[in-house]
């Protein structure tokens, strides 16, 4: 699905540190997200001086409705497997602690992060790029890490369809086996064998080089390959998700599908789009929200929502009590939410009202069963006044490195660039 979200920077430009040392600075379209978590969730959590209070469902009543839209949550329906994008390095995984505390102690079960795309040997997942994630996971046994891994190098980078079907073609051949022997083996090595794989996701867009419409016999071809290499490497537990974006975008998703054999989960990205476009719409749309759902109980495949989040329509509570509400009916594996500008809802300052509605239904809710059938719910407590932590930090602004300076029509970014231990010891508090 076309979005502002991409993880991937394009363009170097050269500049001189005052120690000597010689860095690259990102490049990027200036319309690109910055992330501004630290203003935000001060913001958030004294909003009105008070953190936010789930009415309590009341013994025998009836669940309220809004005109079309669902039924009010209950506050002990179980919780799927919650997480969040937050960053692609190592800050991403130190920030699921602070959105935890945002969200009263709810525990996000689900680190997400993705793979640069831009070189084979970052597809290869470089051990101190992954290394954070992988020790996130290891510390509980009931996390899971999911790892979106591109297809193709200079995955973002416009390829014709032309080339797109002649590097599909190779790959369907064998060619890059070795790139995803090696991530295998790392991921194994680093603790981490049960990983979900969201391979070549978007395929059915125009986004990426792995897309699958210039020659979808060797795009399937070539995800089974890459499958059965990554399967092959001892120790593995891996589980691969078939992630389209929502709808019929450039091509439909359902020519793509590798087969059952080759795939565990059948994903879904979806954002609040087109301008204009309710969710019920979303739902019942040709290879949308539904289309999904059946898709995914005829081939006997769980379904999860590896990126979520609000778009075109701006911020829209409703769209997020319909996605919340759908995600509690159709019990995902997991799901994750996009969180930054303009999809998100705790490092994005411009949804207030969408932040708001996020935060009151997750607010101190935790996963599995809520009881035995038909007994009574027992109300969640509301959330007091200083419950949440609000994270302290020098006047409220985000560190330099993750600036967007203007340049003509460009944002220059430094923080992709920096090595990591640049900006692991100056943690966004």
């Amino acid at each position: 699905m076309q979005s502002a979200k991409r993880r991937g920077y394009k363009g170097i430009c050269g500049v001189a540190v005052a120690a000597g040392l010689l860095a690259s600075c990102s490049v990027l379209p200036v319309d690109l997200p910055d992330f501004e978590s630290e203003s935000f969730v001060r913001h958030a959590a004294s909003h009105d001086g008070a953190t936010p209070s789930p009415a309590p469902a009341s013994p025998g009543a009836s669940p309220k409705s809004s005109g079309s839209g669902p039924a009010q949550r209950s506050a002990v329906a179980p919780l799927a497997p919650l997480g969040a994008f937050l960053r692609s390095d190592s800050d991403g995984v130190r920030r699921i602690t602070q959105l935890q505390s945002w969200l009263g102690g709810t525990e996000l079960k689900v680190a997400h992060t993705y793979l640069p795309g831009d070189l084979w040997s970052n597809i290869e997942g470089r051990p101190e790029f992954l290394r954070p994630w992988t020790r996130w996971r290891e510390q509980q046994k009931d996390r899971f890490l999911v790892l979106n891994v591109p297809m193709l190098e200079r995955n973002e980078d416009g390829l014709p369809d032309d080339e797109v079907r002649g590097l599909l073609r190779q790959g369907a051949d064998g060619r890059f086996d070795s790139h995803y022997r090696t991530l295998a083996e790392r991921l194994v090595r680093l603790k981490s064998p049960d990983t979900v794989i969201v391979l070549g996701w978007e395929m059915n867009g125009l986004t990426y080089s792995h897309r699958c419409a210039p020659d979808p016999g060797a795009w399937t071809a070539y995800w089974r390959r890459i499958v059965d290499t990554m399967r092959s490497v001892p120790g593995q537990q891996f589980r691969f998700d078939f992630a389209p974006s929502r709808g019929s975008d450039a091509f439909p998703w359902t020519e793509c599908y590798p087969g059952d054999d080759f795939v565990d989960i059948v994903g879904m990205d979806t954002y609040d789009q087109p301008e204009g476009t309710s969710f019920d719409e979303q739902v019942n749309e040709p290879h949308g929200l539904q289309a999904q759902v059946d898709f995914a109980r005829d081939h006997g495949k769980a379904v999860s929502y590896p990126e979520w989040g609000l778009f075109r329509n701006g911020d829209n509570p409703e769209y997020v009590r319909r996605m919340l509400d759908w995600f509690d009916r159709h019990k995902p594996l997991y799901q994750t939410l996009t969180d930054y500008c303009p999809h998100g809802v705790w490092q994005c300052s411009e949804n207030p009202a969408s932040a708001e509605t996020f935060r009151a239904a997750l607010y101190a809710r935790s996963g599995g069963a809520s009881g035995p059938p038909g007994a009574t719910p027992v109300p969640t407590p509301s959330p007091s006044r200083t419950a949440v932590p609000v994270p302290t930090e020098p006047g409220s602004r985000i560190p330099w490195y993750e600036k967007c300076f203007v340049y003509g029509r460009y944002c220059v970014r430094f923080d992709k660039v920096l090595p990591d231990w640049w900006t692991s010891g100056r943690e966004v508090d």
